[in-house]
């Protein structure tokens, strides 16, 4: 896929819970160009098309899963996972971890991703979760940017976190407190005030 010029795009963001094979080839392809620019995925070395069809193919079967796809033109350049607790994990049922956020580096710099976090953030609030978790490479500086200043607050920093290119990186570990809207603050609903 060529390089994107400046100008303006068809931006959009979905929650998917089926995908034609059309969709799912442009996931795949958008994501192996996220592993390989280095950012928002757990794989660090270029997958086959086989073995990334499969992994969505089984996010969406997975009940505690919620998938939202970025569009640019129409096309499928990202994705982000909403990860709820299992439902016999009762105590930690307010809160959820957004993982596997991502956008092809051919569609950064129109925002995208800034509008992919967010969706996640309105339907989390929307199904009743309050706090969202989430983690990243020490590495990925324009995600640690994002989250930043989306509000999402670093609690910790993991010294030995993963392993890449053959060195060990440390990961930051972050949580922001969802609004619900109707007049209580989230600090008030889970007890921190």
């Amino acid at each position: 896929m060529s390089t994107l010029r400046a100008g303006t795009h068809d931006m959009g963001v979905e929650l998917i819970t089926a995908i034609s094979p059309h969709d799912l080839a442009e996931l795949c392809e958008a994501t192996n160009a996220a592993i390989i620019d280095g950012g928002g995925f757990g794989w660090v070395q270029s997958q086959d098309r086989a073995a990334l069809a499969r992994h969505f193919r089984g996010v969406l079967l997975v009940p505690d899963r919620t998938l939202f796809i970025a569009r640019l033109d129409g096309i499928v350049v990202g994705s982000a996972q909403l990860v709820r607790p299992p439902r016999n994990n009762e105590a930690q049922a307010f809160a959820a971890q957004v993982t596997h956020a991502y956008i092809a580096p051919y569609a950064r710099g129109f925002g995208l991703a800034r509008q992919l976090i967010r969706r996640v953030e309105e339907h989390a609030a929307g199904i009743g979760l309050r706090v969202l978790n989430l983690d990243v490479r020490e590495t990925q500086e324009s995600a640690i940017a994002l989250f930043e200043g989306l509000g999402y607050i670093r609690w910790g920093t993991h010294p030995a976190y993963a392993r890449v290119d053959g060195r060990t990186v440390a990961g930051h570990f972050y949580h922001k407190l969802l609004e619900p809207g109707r007049g209580r603050s989230t600090d008030s609903l889970i007890g921190l005030r």
